[in-house]
């Protein structure tokens, strides 16, 4: 059993990633990385592996695919509420659609440089975002996230994608993931309607008209949107950005502003900043929560901070 497993969706970025394994594989090898491989095969698989990856002690198991992906192999290293007691690290190796977590780590896309970094087996520890939201079929679901998780339009873009990979048309066919999540957007813009919603930061409250909520822990979601500019994964606390009652005109003049990460530089009513522990997010109308690009459940929403809980492989 060699000291790295790595956990491959074959099914991420739309099956390219199944494709190109075989190639990528063949990169890291060449590279001087040693590893075993676990293909999964269906939804959750990856987080199942992981886990037994992490029971039985392997010193690092990384997640190859996009974040979804990285988002199954990370909630593998937790049992309920908690983490896993482990040694084990977390890796990535990035093959899929979105690529957010690693842009605020820095890995490299690359193969030969992705190996290099696992090679050198740098690490550092980060926190992990706990959420508990309303299942689909009715109760509570549970996950845990590592980069960003959100309220509002920001589920229903990650829905378009999501179901584009599974059923095909214009938006699977694009080339990168950055053009993919940017016509996503655009198109659910369109249909869009704000909502209500009632907010409450470490026990401070706001009730307003939303487009999203965004509790993050990484910087950048949906496909290089410097969202949360100012998060640190290790700071022990969540970056939560409001976006209000913005106007199709307003999203359209401030998507440079978000790509760059300059949205907060100057402040207004219609996108408002913290920085909390805990966040409850509700709203009387069906709104969609999605985490690091997966689809758990809707509002109400417990978004909570779980300090320290992952070592991760970065440069």
């Amino acid at each position: 059993m060699k000291d790295l497993l790595v956990v491959v969706n074959p099914a991420a970025a739309a099956g390219r990633t199944g494709r190109a394994w075989p190639r990528i594989a063949s990169r890291l090898r060449a590279a001087g990385l040693e590893f075993d491989v676990a293909m999964t095969s269906c939804p959750g698989e990856a987080t199942r592996l992981a886990r037994e990856a992490v029971r039985a002690g392997r010193p690092i198991v990384a997640a190859a695919g996009g974040d979804g992906t990285v988002h199954e192999v990370v909630n593998g290293f937790f049992e309920g509420d908690e983490p896993l007691p482990t040694r084990t690290r977390l890796g990535v190796v990035p093959a899929g659609t979105g690529g957010d977590f690693r842009r605020t780590l820095e890995v490299p896309l690359e193969p030969e440089a992705a190996a290099a970094v696992l090679r050198a087996g740098r690490s550092r520890r980060i926190d992990v975002g706990r959420l508990r939201c309303a299942a689909p079929e009715g109760g509570v679901v549970l996950r845990h996230f590592v980069n960003v998780a959100d309220a509002g339009i920001g589920g229903e873009v990650v829905a378009r994608v999501n179901r584009a990979g599974r059923e095909g048309g214009l938006l699977r066919r694009l080339p990168s993931g950055e053009l993919t999540f940017l016509l996503a957007s655009l198109l659910t813009l369109l249909a869009w309607r704000n909502r209500p919603m009632r907010v409450v930061a470490d026990g401070e409250a706001r009730e307003l008209i939303a487009q999203q909520v965004v509790v993050a822990n990484g910087r950048y979601f949906g496909g290089g949107m410097k969202v949360a500019p100012l998060a640190r994964p290790d700071d022990g606390l969540l970056d939560v950005v409001i976006a209000g009652d913005l106007s199709w005109w307003d999203n359209l003049r401030g998507l440079g502003r978000v790509r760059r990460g300059t949205h907060l530089d100057v402040p207004g009513p219609k996108i408002l900043f913290t920085r909390a522990r805990r966040v409850e997010v509700d709203s009387p109308e069906p709104v969609r929560v999605d985490a690091d690009g997966e689809q758990p459940g809707s509002l109400p929403a417990v978004f909570e901070v779980v300090p320290g809980a992952l070592e991760v492989i970065c440069p």
